[in-house]
């Protein structure tokens, strides 16, 4: 499994302290290494829920490499502008975490970040799906072992948000029915969070 450690403290369940790398984010997390290349050293990281987003902007930012800034969506744009000049003076390269379909009105920060490198999240492969999984069992204190990252991993949604609540299921389940989760629960989860109709359950 291919990770990035965060030195954070241990959280509860569902609080990573690392990042899975895979299919889904390893470009993301090479160019971020190579921040003094981007456009006007700026880019503008987008993904899905729950894929990492924030998680990369605190690695981007603890590690040195500049500063990060979340939400960015949602913060007032000439306060933002402001922020992206200051950047631009100490040369220090800014990476803007957003929300998807970001619509920018000030017209002096649209042409600056048009021009920055964007940067997406994408659905992860069987691999990472896996890696995944084993990763959020682990939070969870859950044992998953090798043949149920093997039955899981093809069926599973292709997405971290689904990937986060099946795991939580398969937790849920079998606190429920006071069992280990074994492939009856695996089962069930998967129906549970995908649905009956789902054709990879077959």
């Amino acid at each position: 499994m291919s990770q990035i450690a965060l030195p954070l403290a241990p959280g509860g369940a569902g609080m990573a302290s690392r990042i899975v790398v895979g299919s889904a984010n390893r470009a993301v997390v090479e160019a971020m290494a190579a921040a003094s290349a981007w456009p006007f050293r700026t880019a503008v990281l987008a993904g899905p829920p729950r894929s990492g987003k924030s998680l990369l902007a605190r690695w981007f930012a603890q590690s040195g490499a500049g500063e990060a800034i979340d939400d960015a969506h949602r913060l007032d744009e000439t306060a933002l502008f402001h922020r992206w000049n200051r950047a631009q003076e100490s040369g220090t390269p800014l990476l803007l975490v957003a929300g998807g379909g970001w619509q920018i009105a000030l017209p002096d920060l649209a042409s600056r970040l048009g021009a920055a490198l964007h940067l997406e999240i994408g659905a992860p492969d069987d691999a990472m799906v896996a890696d995944l999984i084993a990763l959020h069992a682990e939070l969870r204190g859950l044992a998953l072992g090798p043949d149920a990252l093997a039955y899981l991993a093809p069926r599973a949604e292709r997405s971290h948000l689904g990937i986060e609540r099946l795991v939580a299921a398969i937790d849920r389940l079998s606190l429920e029915r006071k069992a280990a989760p074994t492939l009856s629960i695996w089962r069930d989860a998967l129906e549970e969070v995908m649905g009956p109709e789902e054709p990879r359950l077959l």
